[in-house]
Parts: C-alpha cells; sequence; structure tokens
C-alpha cells in the first residue's frame, strides 16, 4: 500500500503553500509524489462550451480527457471515496501521497499552524498528528518543525512514513 500524510490546519493557515514546498524536497529525496484535495462542495473542473463538458452534459458518467503529457477524469459518484480507496486505485506507483485536508481519517498527520493567523492549533486529532510546523511551539508531545524548514520536514516524513512502507512491502 502506498503511504498517505494528511497536511491538516485551519482555514489559511498555508495547507497548500506547505504541500507545493514539500513536493520539491521530496523529489529530491528521490520520491514520486501524488496529492488528493479533499473538497466539501461540488466539484466543477470543466469548462462549458468544451467537448469534454459536452461529454457530461450528455450524460457520461465518467469523462476522460487523455493527451501525451496527462490525464484527467470527471467521475459521477453515488458516495464519498474513502482516500484510500483512490490512493490504490489512483496512485499504485506513487511512493507518497499527502492529502491537503482528511483531518478526520485515521491517517499519520501534520499540522500547519500559525498564531499570527488563529489562536490555537487544532484540538487533538485521535493520535494521528505525527508533527507540526508552526511560528511557536506547541504543548503536543511530537516532533515540531518551524515554518520554512520544509527540508527537515521532508527529510523526517521520508524517515518516518515512506521508508518504513517500503520495508514493509518488500
Amino acid at each position: 500500500m502506498v503511504p498517505l500524510l494528511a497536511i491538516i490546519g485551519k482555514k489559511n493557515s498555508g495547507k497548500t503553500t506547505l504541500i507545493e514546498r514539500l513536493i520539491p524536497e521530496l523529489i529530491d529525496l528521490g520520491y514520486q509524489v501524488g496529492t488528493i484535495k479533499h473538497h466539501h462542495g461540488d466539484i466543477s473542473m470543466d469548462q462549458p462550451g468544451k467537448d469534454t463538458w459536452r461529454h457530461k452534459q450528455a450524460g457520461a458518467k465518467a469523462v476522460v480527457l487523455s493527451a501525451p503529457t496527462g490525464l484527467g477524469l470527471i467521475r459521477d459518484t453515488s458516495r464519498e471515496i474513502p482516500v484510500q480507496e483512490l490512493v490504490r486505485l489512483y496512485f499504485s506507483d506513487m511512493d507518497l501521497v499527502l492529502t491537503e485536508g482528511y483531518k478526520k481519517e485515521a491517517i499519520p498527520q501534520v499540522e500547519i499552524f500559525r498564531s499570527t493567523i488563529h489562536a490555537d492549533p487544532l484540538p487533538d486529532t485521535g493520535g494521528n498528528l505525527i508533527a507540526t510546523m508552526s511560528d511557536v511551539e506547541t504543548d503536543r508531545n511530537i516532533p515540531h518543525f518551524v515554518l520554512g524548514a520544509n527540508k527537515a520536514l521532508a527529510q523526517f516524513i521520508a524517515e518516518k512514513i515512506i521508508m518504513p512502507c517500503r520495508k514493509e512491502n518488500s
């Protein structure tokens, strides 16, 4: 199984920015990284008038846009697909999948917290939090990384999440 790591935090804490900065650091360490963004509303990725939009409007339940440089999938679902199932279906060739969100899932999590934006970090997530990245020390008994220590956090993720999973799968 491909390991998952959720990047969590309150609104505007810097989750997307952290993921943007972690990906190149993990790539530099030799890993292939995928991402999943958790979204609570309806998905609208297609543009009205485009061929794929027209296919969907005609009633297709799934539309794939395929090109030499990548592919995109728009598919109806009757339920929210569990994150582990998404990884199994679409990320089997990755070394790690970073998620933005999924703070209620039982997967390892790193919280980004900025004291200049929010008074407190998120409440305890049930033992899934493995590290924090923040501008202040938190009272949690887990590794803490200062904001911007992306290389150190990537190394920690490799040692704590990716390498043990590789040993388990070999």
